[in-house]
């Protein structure tokens, strides 16, 4: 069974070791994570402090606009922007590693707390009961104190989360706690 994540599209080009699962993983990115990636690439802005870091995210931000930029991925990425929330099928990077592309809409419930961008993320966790995978410690503390009802994991856990995880049960029970 596969292990989902909503996660950001660059996350996948700035860590490498998320391509590499010991078990099967589905990333989920709504497609404005997409979108942000051509703005990485063209910015003036580094994405990464160190300049030979920054050169390298920037090639792996250019290989995954490829990706989806291919063909055969483009179609079913389209498909999924014809209704808001609909999911693509799944783009197969490899036998470990697929992308699912969700059309993602800001429904401005939290817009005020957070950023565009972390709203669909978000909202992409709650709506299909799929836990976030995030390395901005700001923005976890901000769904903590927000108390929004997604599972969230530090990417630095990536590990524990692909091989154990935590259910959906074990995460209700926690928070009544």
């Amino acid at each position: 069974m596969r292990r989902r994540f909503v996660i950001e599209a660059v996350m996948v080009a700035t860590y490498g070791q998320l391509l590499v699962p010991s078990r099967p993983v589905d990333f989920v990115l709504p497609y404005s994570t997409i979108m942000e990636l051509y703005d990485m690439k063209d910015g003036t802005e580094p994405v990464m402090d160190d300049p030979e870091d920054d050169k390298h995210v920037k090639s792996k931000i250019q290989e995954l606009i490829a990706f989806f930029e291919d063909p055969f991925n483009r179609k079913k990425i389209e498909r999924s922007l014809q209704m808001p929330w609909r999911e693509s099928s799944p783009l197969l990077l490899s036998d470990m590693v697929q992308f699912t592309v969700v059309h993602a809409v800001d429904n401005a419930q939290y817009g005020e707390y957070f950023d565009p961008i972390e709203t669909e993320l978000l909202l992409t966790s709650m709506k299909l009961s799929v836990p976030l995978l995030s390395d901005q410690f700001e923005f976890q503390d901000k769904l903590l104190e927000a108390e929004v009802p997604v599972q969230v994991y530090d990417i630095e856990d990536y590990e524990f989360a692909v091989e154990q995880g935590i259910t959906a049960a074990d995460f209700e029970s926690s928070r009544d706690l």
